[in-house]
């Protein structure tokens, strides 16, 4: 089977120059990559959320590198063609720049990154986009709502929304793309603000809750109706898969307990002499 050739920081770009919308979704294990890619999206976000989504911590900050980087780990080997970008984890970034770098060159090296992600747009944030951007590694930035960081914002909650916020949200953007970041995540920030400054920017812009910008992402089991609790405001949910993954374990538990499951089309058949092979050693050793 012939390989589809894989998308680039290049081939982004050229979507924003030919204004043609860009797919990203967030996945962390190999099944869900794969879905992902076999669907055509253009970028396979690994994201520090699936400390909540699939590991079950309370937040983003429990999760540590080593968990990371298995996560990154699977999505890689599931991807053909779309380009896998990664979240560096909280505290895996913020002492220094050599730790950033350091950081990012084990996402490249372990785990088959194409990319990694980093949230934030102030000084040392900054500092770090330009460190690891300098060390031959793309930087995706993340600017508004950096979940990360949430407890510094007053929680999980929109940015941009007053006059000193949406200057703030200006500022970021414009630095992180000064920064050498190739592409920028804008969260949870009304669209009017995000549109201001869209044609200051000329790397791609991912919206999440945050306009139609150049692309739009949105995590899979978010999409898909797989996550507990209620989605975030900015999620559409395009399947119940959750629902109907219930149902189906549930139906599978009744027919256990029925009696029903499994049948004789569930199992294999032995030669003949099988049987009797196998009752006359259990004799020699029992006797």
């Amino acid at each position: 089977m012939t390989r589809p050739t894989p998308v680039t920081t290049r081939a982004l770009a050229e979507m924003k120059a030919r204004r043609e919308p860009i797919v990203m979704v967030t996945a962390y294990d190999y099944p869900s990559a794969r879905i992902a890619d076999a669907a055509g999206v253009d970028i396979v976000l690994v994201g520090d959320s699936g400390a909540q989504v699939v590991l079950g911590h309370a937040s983003t900050v429990e999760v540590t590198t080593d968990e990371m980087l298995v996560l990154a780990a699977a999505v890689r080997r599931g991807v053909r063609r779309a380009f896998v970008v990664c979240d560096v984890p909280f505290g895996s970034t913020e002492i220094s720049d050599e730790q950033a770098v350091a950081t990012a060159v084990r996402f490249v090296k372990e785990a088959g990154a194409d990319a990694i992600k980093i949230e934030g747009g102030g000084p040392a944030r900054l500092s770090r986009i330009r460190a690891i951007g300098a060390a031959g590694i793309p930087v995706v930035g993340h600017v508004g709502l950096t979940p990360q960081t949430a407890i510094a914002l007053g929680g999980l909650r929109a940015q941009g929304r007053d006059a000193d916020s949406a200057a703030q949200l200006v500022r970021e953007a414009l630095a992180v793309q000064d920064a050498g970041a190739f592409a920028l995540v804008i969260e949870a920030v009304p669209a009017d603000v995000v549109e201001v400054v869209l044609p200051a920017l000329h790397i791609p812009v991912i919206g999440i809750g945050a306009g139609r910008a150049d692309g739009q992402v949105l995590v899979l089991h978010d999409l898909l109706g797989v996550t507990e609790g209620q989605p975030a405001k900015f999620v559409k949910q395009y399947a119940a898969l959750g629902e109907a993954m219930t149902e189906g374990v549930g139906a599978y538990a009744a027919d256990v307990r029925a009696g029903s499951f499994p049948a004789p089309e569930h199992g294999y058949t032995a030669v003949p002499d099988a049987v009797a092979a196998a009752r006359a050693e259990l004799s020699r050793l029992t006797d």
